[in-house]
C-alpha cells in the first residue's frame, strides 16, 4: 500500500483525527487504523467500485463496509464534512445521495415509467 497517494493530508488528518470513534479514550472497541479506513472509503468514492472489489490491504470488505453503515448512522461523515468543507482537496472526495447514481432497476426502467391518470380525470 503506497501511502504516498493516500487523500488525507498529514494537515487535513490533524483536523479530523479528534472527531473519529474508536480512539483510545472512547467507551467501547478501539478503532484498529481509522485513517486507513478513511482512506478505504475515499477509494470506493474515487473508484465507483462495489464494497466487495475493495483492494485486501484495506482489510476485509465486509469489515469496512459495516464500519462505514456505523459512521453513517452516528453520523460521523457530517461531522467530517463541517470540518473539512473549506478544504480544497477535498472537495471531490465528499458526495451526498443526490450525485450517486442509482441501478436500473430503482428508476423502473424495465417497460419504462408507468404513470397512471387520477381519479378525477380518468372520470371526466
Amino acid at each position: 500500500m503506497d501511502r504516498d497517494r493516500f487523500v488525507v493530508s498529514d494537515a487535513v488528518w490533524a483536523k479530523i483525527a479528534a472527531l473519529l470513534p474508536g480512539k483510545a479514550t472512547d467507551p467501547g472497541a478501539t478503532g484498529k487504523d481509522n485513517r486507513l479506513f478513511l482512506e478505504a472509503v475515499l477509494w470506493r468514492v474515487r473508484t465507483g467500485s462495489p464494497w466487495r472489489d475493495l483492494p485486501n490491504e484495506f482489510g476485509r470488505w465486509n469489515s469496512v463496509f459495516q464500519r462505514f453503515r456505523r459512521w453513517v448512522r452516528a453520523g460521523v461523515f457530517e461531522r467530517l464534512f463541517e470540518r473539512v468543507s473549506d478544504e480544497p482537496d477535498l472537495e471531490y472526495a465528499l458526495i451526498d445521495g443526490t450525485i450517486v447514481t442509482a441501478h436500473q432497476k430503482a428508476s423502473g426502467a424495465k417497460g419504462g415509467l408507468r404513470i397512471k391518470p387520477s381519479a378525477a380525470r380518468a372520470a371526466g
